[in-house]
């Protein structure tokens, strides 16, 4: 960069190193002072689904012809193995009483069970008489922590009047149980997860960072000074978030929050690496530190600059996502990478000027001439520097093809396996067994057939005209039962039928029978003369959210992959000059992607006995994948770039390869490592997000970085360069010969 030694002098000068770190603790105090932290303004209700989707306007609908069905409703399902007395169901009818009588705060309706005569309440059981299930209906805009405090109401309501306390019980006892489950239960026991998380994770985090730090540069101060760096950008990205969501902006949610301190400690930590190995380096060659880190920053800026913008703007392209959640993701983790960029190269430079050589202690790097005064003065013979280029570089330049054959082999292989994956839209089965709305879940499975989980809504205008709508549905050979049809508040011509399936509501099988529903009820509205039926047919429900679910995540993942590649093909290309040298790069991240998600569904599937894995997963790891790999591709073809001007192209790679594999490694295990944290939530797709995530990282950093990228390199030659300038260098004789 032309103009990186005015800016490099101005951070490592005896004032601007101050002013820098000055300017950042000011920052850090004031924006926490005067703007609210993000995690004060976590919305964990917002929709995942616009208003152009069919199950949305079903809900619409819904909504204002049938409003008793609408709100959020919670399902309290109440079970005993032996079965439920009259005593059982005579204390639940006291307890709907109580509540009707004195509802609770965000109450909007119920069963009124103790309305019913006693055949009516028998009817309600389950056919072994174990379990019965109580809907009740909650106010549409009631928030997480509103719904919690009503359910906390419930379960001091129940002990009062049953005197004892149900939801204590374990399920599948001869004890009287009760658990909340529903879209309300589901809700509460997702925030208790991730509110639990926060803290557990940042400290896992942390230690973990510094724990790898130690173990690899063994030197207390340096393994503090990323972790410093990160912890201030992330005392400035808070409260910067944290306004942006106070003022409609955004919206932050506990799932993106947990994500972000993870992502932001992994890439900051490389960042910082990529900058304080450069440093390391240009101390063995000259004694002034303040010159050793001007050459530093002017020396690695450009990489570390052109990496951060490479994952801001691929983070960005999720803004054109039509699924919420994909959506959510995009600004908050572009802006915390872009501050913690700016970070990586005002703070840490400022950091490593004040500290200086003592960064590095007890290790601490020194030119020739300082060795050799040094050990004069210990009367101890010189140490030797180490040599540029590594082993691994001496392999790729001498055995390319047998490199790159034997990578292509193995990564080949775990992509192949990328196309056995199964996907599910099922949000419950990313929670723990043991959680309470899962246990209701579990206790309606046993009691009712699959069904009565979540029957399917369909509503149909009928213009007033018979149209046998209900033995039409009910013909349909995975359906169990349909209800008797309720009329409209509105409007008496639309008709609501509870259509109850056979098969697991939430399954991808009951996604794919939406559509034969739907042409169903549109065929029934045909034969009975209604005009426009696709415009008078709305199916709501559980299984049609994540039918819907399913296409919105289709088609961002559709759209997002090939903006992405094409955005880091440009970003490459403008900063190398390459176009082969961007095709293969993109090309071998690509790879590693693929074969990241099948060497994670092998052992997701195999090894941890997961079934299925998240819809989500697949374009959640492209993004980060292809760009975070793009980093380590950048910063050691950067290497290699620069070298290659004055050495022959097969020794620019040997000691490009050398130069950059510690930081490359040990910046890979990082990010790695605090992928893998959140494995060890208990949060499914967190876990699989976790896994997938690590292991394509450390394919990249173990594979496609050492091996594969410089051995294509060398054999392309300089071809790699086309249509840029190549190098004006010949080859080793002695190094040709041998590749050949």
């Amino acid at each position: 960069m032309k103009d990186g030694k005015g800016i490099s002098g101005a951070l490592s000068g005896p004032i601007g190193r101050w002013v820098v770190l000055a300017i950042w603790i000011a920052a850090a105090v004031l924006l926490n002072v005067i703007w609210p932290g993000v995690g004060e303004r976590e919305d964990n209700g917002a929709a995942n689904l616009g208003d152009n989707y069919p199950s949305v306007q079903a809900a619409q609908v819904a909504e204002r012809e049938f409003p008793g069905d609408g709100g959020q409703p919670a399902l309290l399902v109440w079970s005993r193995s032996g079965g439920l007395g009259d005593e059982d169901l005579n204390g639940l009818a006291k307890l709907t009483e109580s509540l009707e009588a004195d509802p609770l705060p965000q109450q909007e309706g119920l069963l009124p069970l103790h309305r019913l005569p006693a055949p009516a309440r028998q009817a309600l059981l389950s056919e072994d008489g174990s379990t019965i299930v109580l809907p009740i209906n909650f106010a549409e805009e009631a928030d997480t922590d509103e719904l919690k405090e009503d359910v906390e109401q419930l379960k001091a309501r129940a002990l009062s009047v049953l005197g004892g306390d149900p939801f204590a019980a374990p399920t599948g006892t001869e004890e009287l149980s009760a658990r909340v489950t529903g879209p309300v239960g589901i809700a509460i026991d997702g925030g208790a997860l991730f509110q639990n998380a926060d803290v557990s994770l940042l400290i896992a985090t942390v230690l973990l960072v510094l724990v790898i730090l130690l173990l690899i540069y063994r030197s207390p101060i340096l393994a503090l000074i990323p972790i410093a760096a990160v912890g201030f950008a992330y005392l400035v990205i808070s409260p910067v978030l944290g306004t942006l969501a106070d003022r409609g902006w955004i919206t932050a949610d506990s799932q993106g929050i947990s994500i972000m301190t993870v992502l932001l400690f992994g890439a900051g930590t490389d960042y910082c690496l990529f900058l304080i190995t450069r440093f390391r380096q240009c101390l063995t060659e000259t004694a002034d530190k303040r010159s050793a880190l001007k050459a530093a920053i002017s020396g690695s800026s450009g990489a570390i600059a052109m990496s951060g913008l490479t994952v801001v703007l691929s983070l960005f392209t999720l803004l054109l996502a039509q699924y919420g959640a994909y959506h959510r993701f995009a600004v908050p983790f572009g802006v915390a990478i872009l501050i913690m960029g700016i970070a990586s190269l005002t703070l840490v430079p400022a950091l490593l000027a004040i500290i200086g050589r003592a960064s590095f202690f007890p290790f601490v790097p020194r030119t020739p001439e300082m060795e050799e005064e040094r050990a004069r003065r210990k009367n101890k013979p010189v140490r030797r520097a180490k040599k540029k280029d590594s082993r691994i570089g001496r392999v790729v330049t001498t055995r390319p093809w047998t490199v790159v054959i034997a990578s292509l082999i193995v990564l080949g292989g775990l992509a192949a396996a990328s196309s056995q994956i199964r996907f599910t839209y099922d949000l419950l089965s990313a929670f723990p067994s043991d959680m309470p709305s899962v246990e209701g879940f579990g206790a309606i499975a046993e009691g009712f057939t699959p069904g009565e989980l979540a029957p399917v809504q369909v509503m149909a205008d009928s213009e007033g005209k018979e149209t046998g709508m209900r033995e039409k549905l009910a013909g349909l050979p995975f359906v169990d039962e349909v209800a008797e049809p309720e009329k409209g508040a509105e409007n008496a011509n639309i008709q609501s039928y509870s259509v109850k399936l056979n098969v697991n509501p939430y399954s991808n099988e009951a996604m794919d029978d939406i559509g034969e529903i739907r042409t169903a009820a549109e065929s029934a509205l045909t034969e009975a003369g209604v005009g426009s039926p696709e415009e008078k047919v709305w199916i709501g429900g559980q299984t049609a959210t994540q039918t819907d679910t399913r296409a919105a995540t289709d088609r961002d993942t559709d759209l997002i992959i090939p903006v992405v590649i094409g955005l880091i093909a440009l970003l490459l290309l403008a900063y190398l000059r390459s176009v082969v040298a961007t095709v293969y790069l993109i090309a071998t991240v690509v790879l590693s992607y693929f074969s990241a998600l099948g060497l994670g569904w092998l052992i997701l599937h195999h090894v941890l006995g997961q079934e299925a894995i998240q819809g989500a997963i697949p374009l959640y790891a492209f993004v980060f994948l292809v760009a975070l790999g793009e980093d380590y591709n950048i910063f050691m073809i950067s290497s290699i770039w620069k070298k290659s001007r004055r050495l022959p192209l097969k020794q620019a790679i040997r000691e490009g390869v050398g130069e950059t594999g510690t930081v490359i490694t040990s910046a890979g295990v990082i990010l790695a490592g605090t992928f893998a944290v959140l494995a060890s939530l208990p949060i499914q797709v967190l876990v699989q997000f976790g896994v997938v995530a690590a292991l394509g990282v450390l394919l990249d950093t173990f594979i496609v970085r050492p091996f594969l990228v410089p051995a294509i390199t060398a054999l392309l030659g300089r071809a790699a360069f086309w249509p840029g300038r190549a190098p004006e260098r010949t080859e080793d004789p002695a190094a040709s010969a041998r590749t050949t």
